[in-house]
């Protein structure tokens, strides 16, 4: 059975920093599509930044430069550095994990997190 357990959340002044971890159990990093997906209230759940294990990085626009995904395949664990953080950056995010080397799409991640809580004071 799959698990997906995310720390790293909290409270953090606009311009500051966090890092977001995504410790995975069950299933390997090393042979899946990882994303982080970010849910505002009242909006829908939105990619942030995946990757897969033959590189296929994306980032939504609005984190580009400012966030970035990683993974250590020793730890089985997987990354986002949030830097220069904005109040709009505010949300639960949550880290996903699909066999479909492809998948960027909510609906393709099939092992989900139970998400963490970022929040952005300006």
């Amino acid at each position: 059975q799959v698990q997906l357990v995310e720390s790293g959340g909290g409270l953090v002044q606009a311009g500051g920093s966090l890092r977001l971890s995504c410790a995975a159990s069950g299933r390997t990093l090393s042979r899946s599509a990882m994303g982080w997906f970010r849910q505002a209230p009242g909006k829908e759940r939105e990619l942030v930044a995946r990757m897969s294990w033959i590189g296929g990085l994306y980032y939504q626009d609005s984190v580009k430069g400012r966030f970035t995904i990683s993974r250590d395949n020793a730890q089985n664990t997987l990354y986002l550095q949030m830097n220069s953080l904005k109040p709009e950056d505010t949300a639960v995010y949550y880290c996903a994990l699909s066999n479909d080397i492809s998948a960027i799409r909510s609906r393709d991640f099939d092992s989900w997190g139970q998400g963490t809580q970022v929040t952005v004071s300006s």
